[in-house]
C-alpha cells in the first residue's frame, strides 16, 4: 500500500535511491505515490563528503528523516545522516511488515480488489490500529472481538480475521510464578483440586492465552501464561494465582503466590 498524501517533516520514510549527482541523492519514496526527495550532499553522512558514491550506491534501499516540505515547489528535503542504526533497523522492518499486509489485503479481498474498496478498508484498519499489519495482528490475537470497533461490514471483518488466523505469526512471550496450596481439612486434597481448577481458570481463558499449572512439590505449583504481550501475561498470571489463593482461602486452607521457586524438587 502506498499513501497518496504527503510525509510530514520529523517522518522517517522508505526509499530507493533513484539518481546520484555531485550535489546530492535523489530517493524514491516507496511509501508514497509518485513522491520524490532530495538528500543534499550535507545531509548523507556526517562530516565532509569528498564524492556522494562512496557513501550510497544508486538502487539502494534506504530510510532517510523527512526535514521540510513544500508542496508548492513539489519538493521533500531528506536527511540520510540524521537516522541511526536502531531507527533504520526499525522503520525497514515496520516497512516490511506493511509489505506483507499488502500482501494479507489481497489475500482477503482478491487480487482485483477495487481501489476504492481498498481503501476503505485500509483506512478502516489504520483509523483503529496504526497500520495495516497491527491491524491483521489484532484479528490474529483476538479474533473478531478484536476488530469489533472497526468500521467494516461483518463480511469483510469475517475476511479479515480467517487470512489473519492463517496467515500472521503472532509473537508470544512466556511468564511464571508459583502459588503454595496448603489445606489442613480432612478433604484437603479435593480442596487443592478445586484451587487448582480455578487457578486454570474452569474453562473460560481466552482462547488467545496458553495457562498451565503444574505441581513442583508440596505445596508448590508452578503457573505458566503463554500470551501475545508482557502486560496481557502478567494480568493472567496474577489473576490465575488470585482464583486459586481465594478458592482456597474459601475452603479453609491457606495460599500465597510468589514469582520464584521455594521447592527443592523439580
Amino acid at each position: 500500500m502506498k499513501f497518496s498524501g504527503w510525509p510530514e517533516p520529523g517522518e522517517l520514510v522508505v526509499g530507493r535511491v533513484d539518481e546520484i549527482e555531485d550535489f546530492g541523492v535523489f530517493v524514491d519514496l516507496l511509501e508514497y505515490e509518485d513522491k520524490r526527495g532530495l538528500c543534499h550532499i550535507s545531509e548523507v553522512a556526517s562530516g565532509w563528503i569528498k564524492n556522494v558514491r562512496d557513501h550510497v550506491n544508486t538502487d539502494q534501499r534506504v530510510v532517510a528523516k523527512v526535514l521540510d516540505v513544500d508542496k508548492s515547489a513539489q519538493q521533500i528535503d531528506l536527511s540520510l545522516k540524521d537516522v541511526n542504526d536502531h531507527q533504520r533497523k526499525d522503520k525497514i522492518q515496520e516497512w516490511k511488515n506493511e509489505q506483507k499486509a499488502d500482501n494479507w489485503m489481497e489475500i482477503a479481498f482478491g487480487e482485483d480488489i477495487e481501489d476504492d474498496d481498498y481503501t476503505e478498508i485500509a483506512n478502516a484498519l489504520l483509523s483503529k490500529f496504526g497500520s495495516l499489519y497491527d491491524g491483521f495482528e489484532e484479528a490474529a490475537i483476538h479474533g473478531h472481538e478484536g476488530l469489533e470497533n472497526v468500521d467494516l461490514s461483518e463480511e469483510r471483518i469475517d475476511a479479515l480475521v480467517e487470512t489473519a488466523r492463517k496467515n500472521v505469526s503472532v509473537p508470544y512471550v512466556t511468564v511464571t510464578g508459583y502459588v503454595d496450596l496448603e489445606s489442613p481439612e480432612p478433604d484437603g486434597v479435593d480442596v487443592i483440586k478445586e484451587a487448582l481448577q480455578a487457578a486454570e481458570g474452569n474453562g473460560e481463558i481466552p482462547e488467545e492465552i496458553s495457562l498451565k499449572v503444574t505441581y513442583v512439590g508440596s505445596p508448590e505449583y508452578r503457573i505458566e501464561v503463554q500470551a501475545p504481550n508482557y502486560k496481557t501475561a502478567e494480568d493472567h498470571l496474577e489473576a490465575s494465582a488470585q482464583r486459586a489463593t481465594e478458592q482456597i482461602a474459601e475452603d479453609g486452607g491457606s495460599g500465597e503466590f510468589h514469582r520464584e521457586r521455594r521447592s527443592d524438587d523439580e
